[in-house]
């Protein structure tokens, strides 16, 4: 992108943690080339005061390109971040309470040129799941595998992976990373906020650092949306009516007392009585999260769901509850403000896009930069599509997971299967794919009937949003809807799936040339050898 003005843009981001170190480290990389030609000055104004929520992180196969442009090196942020490998979400009890499970994974092996695989899966026994005639990558979990070899890969096409790690240490890593190349620092409060006549932030004071001026402001303050809706009054759609949860109790499980015996290449969501429960391993600890609908389990019920998952003795272990809200702000861009992180919303984490949504945020910003103050307008209403479709994306996704559920074991998942808790746009592609599975070309159109408006309509904005399957394609449709046993009106067959030689052949060579996930771990990274204590009993 060509800048035709010569004076230097001075970014302020406020507020720290993942999402404000993600933008100051992406920033500083896709615009000022990892600092090596700077054009944007970029300051973090982060609070010492305020704690920060330490959780395990996972993500998505889209961080791969974050990293890329910020410029880690792959084992220095494994080591740095405790981070493991991700290949898959594996969904346990989802359809019933029968210790059933079934998996997302990240790659596939697909009949080219033309795609027949749901449609012959449909017509068969359905006696083998899904995606195991789709992707070799559902057992290769299963059998504990890491995606890499120890040595040069020789298995045909990679893997696609994302990874586990300890978003606090991610924080640290990036933020250490970023000011050896440039970016500014400053640890202190903010206090006061100056706004121009026409309702932009001309600058942000201090407590201790004074006041600090900007062309443009990112606000990662999370919920608390200090710049985007106290400053600016933006406000905030609430899409609670499809997705329940609203709090989550988390734990930490180190290795040296918790260590399960094996260290899981993805992540496991298992539903338990209101909600689900997160499973992420790293390379010290698991980190496990019960996100719940507060209206239908108290906290301490919650808390004894959640030990009872673990297992053994976890009375040590102290356990934090996080109440979170399911909704977007209006606009993510105004003016001059820019929010990123929880201040432009959130969606549970039931396919981990938490970090996804922020890294999404500033990758879309260094797209459509505003290099003149003349470009700021167009720039943000498209930026402002942008996200707002994608959010929409992710809730259809994530409302679908609910809404298909075959479970009446508790009132909270007899509740999420009503009509009036499935989003009008989900509706529609439902109504459609009982006719015929997700193809490619459903999302072409990118309207499904005339969902209501009040539902849909993005705020100032009277086009209805928009799904790009830009993060989830027919094939990740596809893999829900049949894991969750969606048959629309089709009937089984008396023949048994049919799996892909390709497929076979991957399993072959996956059982000869990759190790065990932690044995990888333990011998490119460091990974410390622990001592097994006892399998999770919540484990399927």
């Amino acid at each position: 992108m060509q800048n035709n003005n010569k004076k230097t843009q001075r970014v302020v981001i406020v507020g720290g943690g993942s999402s404000g170190w993600i933008a100051a480290a992406y920033l500083n990389g896709a615009l000022n080339q990892r600092g090596e030609k700077p054009r944007v000055d970029i300051t973090v104004i982060e609070s010492p005061d305020i704690p920060r929520i330490s959780v395990g992180e996972a993500t998505i196969p889209a961080i791969q390109h974050v990293l890329s442009v910020i410029g880690l090196n792959e084992a220095e942020f494994l080591q740095q971040t405790d981070a493991t490998f991700k290949q898959s979400i594996k969904y346990c009890n989802w359809v019933k309470k029968d210790n059933t499970f079934y998996h997302h994974p990240f790659s596939s092996m697909r009949v080219q040129p033309l795609d027949f695989a749901a449609q012959r899966w449909l017509a068969s026994d359905r006696s083998i799941p899904f995606m195991e005639t789709c992707s070799a990558q559902p057992i290769i979990c299963e059998w504990g595998l890491a995606p890499k070899m120890m040595g040069e890969w020789r298995m045909g096409p990679p893997l696609t992976y994302a990874y586990h790690m300890d978003a606090q240490k991610f924080a640290d890593y990036l933020r250490d990373f970023s000011k050896a190349r440039g970016v500014r620092h400053i640890a202190a409060n903010m206090t006061d906020v100056s706004l121009t006549a026409e309702g932009s932030v001309s600058s942000v004071n201090t407590d201790c650092a004074g006041e600090i001026e900007g062309d443009l402001f990112i606000d990662c303050t999370g919920f608390r949306a200090k710049l985007i809706e106290e400053q600016l009054q933006v406000g905030w759609d609430d899409c609670s009516q499809w997705l329940l949860c609203d709090r989550a109790v988390t734990m930490h499980l180190p290795y040296d007392r918790f260590y399960p015996g094996e260290v899981r290449p993805y992540t496991t969501a298992t539903a338990l009585s209101n909600g689900w429960v997160w499973d992420i391993p790293m390379q010290s600890r698991r980190s496990v999260g019960y996100v719940h609908s507060s209206a239908y389990i108290s906290k301490q019920d919650a808390e004894a769901e959640l030990r009872a998952y673990q297992g053994g003795d976890s009375s040590s272990q102290d356990v934090r509850f996080i109440d979170f809200k399911v909704g977007r702000r209006r606009q993510n861009w105004v003016n001059n403000v820019v929010a990123v992180g929880l201040s432009g919303g959130f969606i549970e984490p039931l396919e981990s896009t938490g970090l996804y949504l922020s890294e999404l945020g500033v990758v879309a910003l260094a797209e459509y930069f505003p290099w003149q103050a003349s470009s700021m307008q167009a720039m943000s209403e498209r930026y402002n599509r942008v996200l707002q479709n994608r959010y929409y994306e992710i809730l259809d996704f994530i409302n679908m997971h609910y809404c298909l559920t075959q479970r009446d074991d508790t009132e909270f998942w007899r509740e999420v299967r009503k009509p009036q808790r499935i989003n009008p746009r989900l509706q529609q592609k439902l109504a459609l794919w009982q006719h015929k599975p997700p193809t490619f070309h459903d999302f072409q159109d990118q309207c499904f009937g005339s969902p209501t408006a009040a539902a849909t309509t993005l705020s100032g904005d009277a086009r209805a949003p928009i799904d790009t399957a830009g993060l989830w394609n027919h094939e990740s449709y596809q893999c829900i809807l049949y894991g969750m046993h969606y048959d629309g009106s089709f009937s089984k067959g008396d023949q048994p799936p049919r799996v892909p030689k390709a497929i076979i052949q991957r399993l072959q060579m996956a059982r000869q040339m990759l190790p065990p996930h932690a044995y990888w771990l333990q011998q490119k990274v460091g990974m410390a050898n622990y001592a097994t204590a006892h399998r999770p009993p919540g484990w399927v």
